[in-house]
């Protein structure tokens, strides 16, 4: 890749793939932890896995302040520090000894991993030009690999070489890939996109109706892509139990559901470039309430394509979130709205754990979670229907035209 500009969006996407894989090596981790360091860390599943609350809780706080922090110190340097200190955090994390120190570790990686959302997507809508779905929907893709990869890669590494090897390799990586980025030149990513035409001015009330129901998306979204994502496991060990051949592979079925949605973020992003959002985002939703609810009573091998269709709407989603502030809102905002955006959307997943696992103790099943996150399912389906569907997204010089003239009384 010789082209400058190609090789800044490579970075962005290989960054993707790191921010998701980074935060789920504990979630397989811990089952190399209680096997192989006892003395040090207990025998109990819950009180391993509760050392990584601090590393969500400032994964999601930390995204607020990045887009000011972006501003005063540019963009390339901050996503240069991504790469150094979500790396070095893995590594501290691989030499840590005892609860704390893993725990504050984990706080570590969480806190530089949160620079890529809010920085790393505004890059690359600058640098997509007229191109926004298709690139948000590639990039989508690198980081649902970090999501389905993240358990299959940990488990070999903890199984083989210890679960240390499980964070210490993949933060050496991390970090070599941060020392090859910060040899690329600083790049204007707007003007490497191409020729670029004036942001339009679209109609205040259109950009609030817009921004208000991405933010409303955001919460919901998050809450529900995150308990969906740690369910998934569970669910197919809980409705395949009838099938005892079928155990031995329940990680490799929830992979291959996981890997369903990010082929589906693919196709997504093309379809934006073709449709308005609101076409792309309403079928998407109108899936989720139906496919929860069946999920909370089949059993089966009917779980299996009722859990990749619901993978596909959660994951296709996520491409015409990030899409729909690269349409209505202006570039010099994008990086503070997307750290708001941002906030607000791993505030809500952080929620997800405790209220999955309170629901499933209390009532010993999945049932009761797939109906409540039914009902959050119909909040994003309201949302959908809120939300502005305008031909000028797809030709924003409509957006200068004037208003059609009433018709003249008779």
């Amino acid at each position: 890749m010789q082209d400058p500009a190609t090789r800044q969006i490579a970075f962005i996407n290989i960054a993707h793939v790191f921010t998701h894989y980074c935060l789920l090596i504990l979630a397989t981790a811990v089952l190399g932890i209680v096997a192989g360091a006892p003395a040090a860390f207990g025998q109990d599943y819950g009180p391993i896995l509760a050392l990584g609350t601090g590393m969500f809780v400032l994964y999601g706080l930390g995204a607020l302040p990045m887009g000011w922090l972006a501003e005063r110190f540019g963009r390339k340097p901050m996503m240069a520090t991504f790469f150094l200190g979500t790396g070095g955090g893995m590594i501290l994390a691989g030499l840590a000894d005892t609860p704390l120190t893993l725990g504050l570790a984990l706080a570590v990686m969480g806190c530089f991993a949160a620079i890529y959302h809010p920085i790393g997507t505004a890059m690359l809508v600058e640098a997509a030009g007229a191109r926004v779905g298709r690139t948000v929907g590639i990039n989508g893709v690198f980081g649902n690999m970090g999501v389905a990869t993240a358990p299959v890669i940990t488990a070999l590494i903890a199984a083989r070489a210890g679960w240390h090897w499980a964070f210490l390799l993949p933060g050496a990586l991390c970090m070599l890939v941060g020392l090859l980025y910060l040899r690329e030149p600083a790049l204007d990513m707007a003007k490497a996109g191409g020729p670029q035409k004036p942001f339009p001015t679209i109609p205040p009330a259109v950009v609030r109706r817009a921004v208000m129901v991405l933010l409303s998306i955001a919460a919901v979204s998050g809450l529900v892509f995150n308990a969906f994502t740690l369910l998934l496991p569970k669910l197919m060990q809980e409705r395949l139990a009838a099938s005892p051949d079928l155990l031995p592979v329940v990680g490799m079925l929830a992979f291959l559901a996981t890997l369903c949605g990010g082929l589906t973020q693919f196709t997504v992003g093309h379809m934006i470039d073709r449709y308005t959002l609101k076409r792309v985002f309403l079928p998407l939703a109108l899936v989720q309430v139906p496919c929860l609810l069946l999920l909370s009573m089949v059993q089966g091998w009917a779980v299996l394509p009722l859990a990749a269709l619901m993978a596909a709407s959660i994951f296709g989603q996520v491409t015409v979130n990030e899409t729909m502030t690269a349409r209505y809102v202006a570039p010099a905002l994008r990086a503070k709205l997307y750290s708001v955006r941002f906030t607000i959307g791993f505030l809500g997943a952080a929620i997800a754990s405790p209220l999955v696992g309170f629901l499933h103790e209390a009532t010993g099943n999945l049932a009761l979670p797939m109906v409540v996150l039914a009902a959050f399912g119909a909040i994003t389906l309201a949302c959908a229907l809120l939300f502005p569907d305008r031909p000028e997204e797809l030709q924003p010089e409509l957006w200068a035209a004037p208003a059609p003239a009433p018709a003249a009384a008779e």
